[in-house]
């Protein structure tokens, strides 16, 4: 990645350095720590996003960072994950991803309709619409990259669905947290919210941690258990594909390639916690480490965005993304009020 003559250059173009780039991630990650103590409310996942942004956009990191940073965003996001199965029992697990099955149910047709009809009202393309219909209602790039393999889009639709759903995480962030306190949510009910209605891992955790431990610890689940729906998604669209494209359509599908093993591990680690093998005393620091982990993830997906290309992807997918996530988050708070589980 070249810099343009306005920006400062950390590094020059050149051979990829694994180390370089995790050393920047974790210097800017307990930058973001200490600035997330001094300032509670926003807390130190907010600040690993912003500084990696700025960083990112006004440094312009060479391609010597990349490795780092690509590790750091994808390995240091499902390590804190595993380390907050650590603290939270096997009966807690189950219970709270059983309580958040009708919820998600209900969000993810939400998400599907809002983006077959508004994608056909703006006349966005049906690949297009799909990978930002999926990433909104599952896992954000995460389920974009599952199922791109499947429908085969072209690499700008990919970059645009990525970019959109981005776009709508770091707002999520920034912005559930605030609506949460407005709307007086108790710590069950927006780590609900958080967890249904936000696109990524890192957002989910990054927003329900910066509302307190306890919907932190909620919403984590509750994402955990929607991000599991990417694997019968996946085989429903492998059977459409395969159908219509009798010769190419499914022929490169593996269930290994694309089911989120960190959620085993996660189970793992909880059944150790239940278990007793983990004492108790030991709970404090497993938190604290999970949450600079978490920290040091969002600091790399930070420095992973280009603002130049996230506005250069044009006004209708954003409009497309904008209005799935609307109906996403609206009807996860309709289904609770419903359910009277606020």
């Amino acid at each position: 990645m070249s810099s343009s003559s306005s920006t400062l250059s950390l590094a020059p173009e050149g051979r990829q350095n694994f180390w370089a780039g995790l050393v920047l991630v974790t210097v800017i990650a307990f930058l973001a720590l200490v600035a997330g103590r001094a300032l509670p409310l926003i807390g130190g996942p907010v600040f690993g996003i912003l500084i990696g942004i700025i960083v990112r956009n006004v440094f312009a990191p060479g391609v010597a960072y990349e490795a780092g940073i690509r590790f750091a965003a994808k390995y240091v996001l499902q390590w804190s994950i595993v380390a907050l199965g650590a603290g939270l029992s096997l009966s807690q697990v189950a219970h709270t991803g059983l309580d958040s099955l009708a919820v998600t149910s209900v969000t993810v047709t939400a998400a599907a309709l809002a983006a077959w009809s508004l994608g056909r009202l703006l006349g966005v393309s049906g690949r297009l619409k799909l990978l930002i219909g999926v990433g909104t209602a599952i896992c954000g790039g995460s389920a974009i990259a599952a199922v791109t393999p499947i429908v085969k889009p072209d690499d700008h639709e990919t970059a645009f669905a990525i970019s959109t759903i981005f776009l709508f995480n770091v707002a999520a962030v920034l912005l559930f947290p605030l609506l949460g306190h407005w709307l007086h949510l108790s710590d069950t009910g927006f780590g609900m919210w958080a967890g249904t209605a936000i696109n990524d891992t890192s957002s989910v955790v990054a927003a329900g941690y910066s509302y307190s431990k306890a919907a932190g610890d909620f919403a984590t689940i509750v994402k955990l258990t929607r991000a599991t729906l990417i694997i019968p998604i996946c085989l429903v669209l492998a059977l459409v594909v395969a159908y219509r494209e009798k010769k190419h359509g499914a022929g490169d599908f593996r269930l290994a390639r694309i089911f989120p093993w960190f959620i085993l591990w996660f189970l793992v680690a909880s059944g150790l916690r239940t278990s007793g093998v983990i004492p108790a005393g030991w709970l404090p620091w497993i938190h604290q480490a999970a949450e600079f982990l978490i920290i040091v993830a969002l600091a790399a997906i930070g420095l992973s965005s280009n603002l130049r290309r996230m506005a250069g992807t044009g006004v209708r997918p954003i409009l497309l993304g904008l209005g799935v996530w609307g109906a996403v988050s609206l009807s996860s708070l309709a289904v609770q009020v419903a359910m009277g589980q606020l």
